[in-house]
């Protein structure tokens, strides 16, 4: 029987984990406390021998480091096949090199959807509404004493500008629009999926996109061509006073550019749950009081990351059962 790895947490599928694995494969827990025992144990008679598809998440990391070519290379070498990965995101692989070392990898979209673009929509109402600056005034005696409603401003009527309009840039797009704020997107290419009410904007129109947003929230994946990717002259194409809300992963925004603004006021706020150094976050940005700041929250929910740990444990099973997970990446399609 194949053996399959459970290579960092696992909470709320236990038994989920149980049924879909029951005589098809054995679960074997990734139990290493350093990267030496790790390889160690994918060598030959070691103790995570026959493995052939691995169950990721990121926590992993804190023990045996990313996935990089060290640990893809002992991977392929011991026979795995298939990285199932706990995420949307997938920075903490090396996964061109793992499609070099005929290493399949598989995340979870969809499963992140909801929770990802519930913390944008909060952090978006809580930068135009002013809300983290008032609730901090409260809490230290002062009611709404810092309060100026006229740096406060309602969502219905504005304009939110989404870069990457994907699973969650669509769930996101779909409760804003309720209010009803005007949605545009931009992507490299017009998503089949948008609404009609979804207003596309090209490459060629992006500057245009950029000076009607009220708001920008980004959802663009990291990889090396997308680092800094909102930058000086992205952050500057926006009208002066717009909120800038990132739920991607922070070093896709520039984070020294997007300071200057904060400083010059040209951006009125800006909502961020993701940072380019976490757990570290830049002391700069704690003395903004225009900033509504989260410690990675997106999808710390019991729901979704059940709905995430089933994902991925099934992209594992299909593996095994069809030789292929539904999840592929789009770096192997």
């Amino acid at each position: 029987m194949p053996r399959v790895m459970i290579c960092g947490d696992l909470v709320w599928a236990h038994q989920e984990c149980e049924e879909i694995f029951q005589g098809l494969a054995e679960v074997v827990r990734m139990d290493s406390p350093d990267r030496a025992d790790f390889l160690s144990g994918l060598k030959q008679g070691g103790k995570y021998e026959g493995v052939v598809g691995v169950y990721r998440h990121n926590v992993s990391a804190d023990s045996i480091g990313v996935f990089d070519r060290e640990i893809v290379d002992a991977l392929a070498a011991a026979g795995v096949k298939w990285i199932a990965h706990n995420g949307a995101g997938y920075d903490q692989i090396d996964v061109l090199y793992c499609k070099e070392k005929g290493v399949w990898v598989s995340n979870t979209p969809g499963a992140v959807d909801d929770a990802t673009a519930t913390t944008g929509f909060y952090l978006m109402i809580s930068a135009l509404r002013c809300f983290s600056r008032a609730e901090r005034t409260l809490r230290s005696g002062g009611w709404k004493s810092t309060h100026r409603p006229g740096e406060a401003h309602d969502l219905t009527g504005r304009t939110l500008a989404i870069l990457g309009l994907g699973g969650i840039g669509l769930r996101l797009a779909e409760l804003a629009h309720a209010f009803p704020m005007r949605i545009v997107y931009h992507n490299r290419r017009p998503n089949p999926n948008a609404p009609a009410w979804c207003e596309y904007f090209g490459q060629g129109r992006l500057d245009e996109m950029l000076a009607q947003a009220d708001v920008l929230s980004v959802h663009v994946p990291l990889k090396d061509e997308t680092v800094g990717y909102v930058g000086e002259t992205m952050i500057r194409k926006l009208k002066r006073g717009a909120v800038l809300v990132n739920t991607a992963r922070g070093k896709v925004v520039d984070e020294a550019a997007m300071i200057r603004a904060l400083e010059d006021g040209h951006l009125g706020a800006v909502g961020l749950d993701v940072f380019p150094d976490e757990p570290q976050v830049n002391p700069r940005l704690l003395e903004f009081p225009n900033a509504t700041l989260l410690p990675h929250m997106g999808t710390e929910t019991c729901d979704s990351q059940k709905k995430m740990e089933i994902r991925a444990l099934s992209n594992l099973r299909d593996f095994l059962t069809k030789g292929k997970g539904f999840d592929i990446i789009p770096e192997f399609k």
